[in-house]
C-alpha cells in the first residue's frame, strides 16, 4: 500500500471518529426505541459504523 500524506491521515482519522459518533448515536436510538423496524434501522446503522470504522483503521496500519 501507497504511504498517505499528512492530510490524508488526518482525513482518515476525521472519519474513523465521525463514524464512531455515529455508532455510539444509533446504538442509543435503538436501545431507546420502540418501535421494531426502527430499532433494527439503528442497529443495522450501528453495525455498518462499527464496520466502516475497522475498514478505516486498516489504511493506519
Amino acid at each position: 500500500m501507497q504511504h498517505l500524506n499528512q492530510m490524508e491521515l488526518q482525513n482518515i482519522r476525521h472519519l474513523i471518529f465521525d463514524e464512531m459518533v455515529c455508532n455510539s448515536k444509533c446504538s442509543a436510538y435503538a436501545e431507546a426505541c420502540n418501535h421494531p423496524q426502527l430499532k433494527e434501522f439503528f442497529q443495522r446503522g450501528a453495525q455498518e459504523a462499527k464496520s466502516n470504522v475497522e475498514k478505516l483503521k486498516q489504511f493506519l496500519h
